[in-house]
């Protein structure tokens, strides 16, 4: 879980979209915006399998020791840029960001449940696989240095721009426990999901493989 702002009811909130249709001439050409971007594309859903096949499955570890300290997380990504930003930048559509990199005004759409914002503020970073589950999984013998790797990875599909609240209600269950709402989302899921496991070689308890399979064998 990656909640770093207060717990707000979407009761007081309004999801508004924002289109944008201008077009940029460059060079003597005329281009259309950039496409929204998005976190990496994760493994196809017939490699997530043969990956889920090849997981370790065992009883899930203990929190005990767990801080979220031990995976240092948000560092800086380049000039004044920490990862949160790089993420707000990359998942979200005209995002404008001022001289400390804030994003002050952009449009995102949350992949869980299919809701669009334009405030930062209403936006968490969700870890695809969370901290605390990764420390049950075999992430607490690992070294600080890894464990912020994983934290900040923007390589794999690890990290995610979503609804605060969602990200918040998702805490750091598996998806035994837990999956986007937006069911047309879960096979994109389930396959990060795995796909992150994969490279860093964590377990899966056996619930947990259970509900990855059923939705794998449905993408």
């Amino acid at each position: 879980m990656s909640g770093i702002y207060a717990r707000r009811s979407y009761g007081r909130r309004i999801a508004v979209v924002v289109a944008s249709a201008a077009l940029a001439a460059s060079s003597g050409l005329l281009t259309a915006p950039a496409a929204q971007a998005a976190m990496p594309t994760p493994v196809s859903a017939s490699t997530a399998r043969t990956y889920l096949s090849q997981l370790t499955v065992s009883t899930e570890g203990s929190s005990s020791g767990y801080s979220r300290d031990k995976f240092p997380h948000w560092i800086t990504q380049s000039g004044a840029c920490d990862t949160r930003e790089v993420v707000l930048k990359r998942d979200g559509t005209g995002v404008v960001q001022s001289s400390t990199c804030a994003a002050t005004s952009g449009s995102w759409y949350s992949e869980y449940d299919g809701a669009t914002w334009t405030a930062a503020s209403d936006l968490d970073i969700d870890h695809m696989v969370p901290l605390a589950e990764a420390w049950r999984s075999g992430a607490s013998g690992w070294t600080t240095a890894q464990r912020q790797s994983f934290a900040n990875d923007l390589t794999r599909p690890q990290l995610i721009a979503v609804t605060d609240n969602v990200n918040q209600s998702k805490s750091d269950q598996d998806p035994g426990e837990w999956l986007p709402s937006r069911t047309a989302y879960r096979c994109t899921y389930a396959r990060a999901w795995v796909h992150v496991k994969h490279y860093y070689g964590l377990s899966v308890d056996s619930t947990e493989k259970s509900a990855l399979q059923s939705v794998l064998n449905g993408c």
